[in-house]
């Protein structure tokens, strides 16, 4: 399995493989390193966070935010302009082919996992299927946690 995080020391994007024989998790740019439970990663899937050991992660669709917002340009800057020179039909069917577009790549993008606290991504997992999706809940929750954590470590009571 594919895997993407940022270190806590350095907060430096890394990038590695992982799989049952990984032992350790390490920074390719400083030298952080975390053991890795044993039973964290089994047949190559995980249904926890390996670089903070959060049990909560969710599953998302793999597309680039990028080619996204291009989509959703391209077809608003169209549609305006054929709606502008008052050709109503061209506008909608715009909209309606871009609209197909992005169904199509929702249809064929794989999954990604996702970890609620630190946001490391896990591709190829083998076990995609019992994650959840996302959940605003639990979300806002470690949000909340975020906060109270940077905050409490700001104050000067706490120093």
């Amino acid at each position: 399995m594919h895997m993407a995080f940022l270190c806590p020391v350095c907060e430096q994007q890394t990038q590695c493989e992982c799989n049952d024989g990984t032992e350790v998790l390490n920074c390719d740019h400083c030298d952080w390193s975390r053991a890795i439970p044993e039973q964290t990663i089994q047949n190559g899937a995980t249904h926890s966070c390996v670089a903070c050991g959060c049990e909560d992660i969710w599953k998302q669709r793999d597309f680039p935010q990028w080619l996204g917002i291009t989509i959703v340009a391209i077809a608003a800057t169209l549609s305006t302009i054929a709606w502008a020179m008052y050709e109503n039909i061209w506008a909608l069917g715009i909209l309606m082919v871009f609209g197909l577009l992005d169904y199509v790549f929702y249809a064929i993008m794989p999954d990604v996992l996702v970890c609620y606290r630190c946001r490391a991504r896990y591709r190829q997992s083998t076990d995609e299927q019992s994650i959840p999706k996302f959940d605003h809940e639990t979300a806002e929750r470690y949000h909340q946690e975020e906060i109270r954590l940077g905050n409490s470590a700001k104050s000067p009571s706490s120093q």
